[in-house]
């Protein structure tokens, strides 16, 4: 779990959790997970993730912990063991990257979802490819305010930001390049000797409401 995503998830997200919440992360890094650990107030949490991302031994291939620790274990992406509106609460960081239909996924979080319960989204945009098994999408705050509405959601905050400490000139995936002259070379050696560009993340975050159902 990096920096960033833990920051943004201190600032979108941790305030919406109210105590008694009952909670669904997918996806957890450990157990508990980092977000768990973020939350102070009393709260019911589970768990889900895929069957296929534990090994012969029971231990997760991704994260720490075995299937054991799991409150739902996922025989399918897009179908989580759970019933109808059960969270408060749904909730993933660094997963839907990983998702190979990223739409279908969206409808069965919200699907978990209890009315005028909360979906949040954290996911990285400026890392590198990373297969955890596979690696499919980087997605922008219009892409996730497209697949919130498309799961009937309503939208509270789309954002890309980073909150890491930053200098002022940095881009993400920019490389900076002091010149070809003397000098300009000799700068470009020592910023390479102490890893110059620092790694800084930004993320798309995404935190949606599923509206009240409607009286019958």
């Amino acid at each position: 779990m990096h920096d960033n995503s833990v920051l943004l998830f201190r600032k979108h997200v941790v305030p919406l959790v109210a105590a008694d919440a009952h909670v669904l992360e997918i996806g957890p890094d450990s157990s508990p997970s980092t977000y768990r650990r973020e939350v102070s107030v009393p709260v019911t949490w589970s768990t889900a993730d895929l069957a296929s991302q534990v090994d012969s031994h029971g231990e997760r291939l991704w994260g720490t912990g075995g299937a054991g620790d799991l409150t739902y274990t996922m025989h399918s992406e897009y179908e989580i063991p759970a019933p109808d509106g059960a969270f408060d609460v749904v909730l993933s960081g660094n997963v839907i990257e990983h998702v190979r239909r990223p739409w279908i996924w969206m409808r069965e979080l919200a699907r978990v979802c209890r009315p005028e319960g909360v979906v949040a989204t954290i996911t990285p945009v400026s890392w590198p490819y990373h297969e955890a098994p596979i690696d499919c999408w980087r997605i922008y705050p219009e892409g996730m305010r497209a697949l919130c509405e498309d799961a009937g959601l309503v939208v509270e905050v789309a954002l890309f930001e980073c909150l890491e400490s930053r200098p002022p000139s940095w881009y993400p995936g920019k490389t900076y390049n002091a010149g070809r002259g003397p000098r300009g070379r000799a700068l470009n050696r020592a910023k390479r000797l102490v890893g110059w560009p620092l790694t800084i993340a930004f993320d798309s975050v995404a935190v949606a409401r599923k509206p009240a159902s409607k009286a019958t």
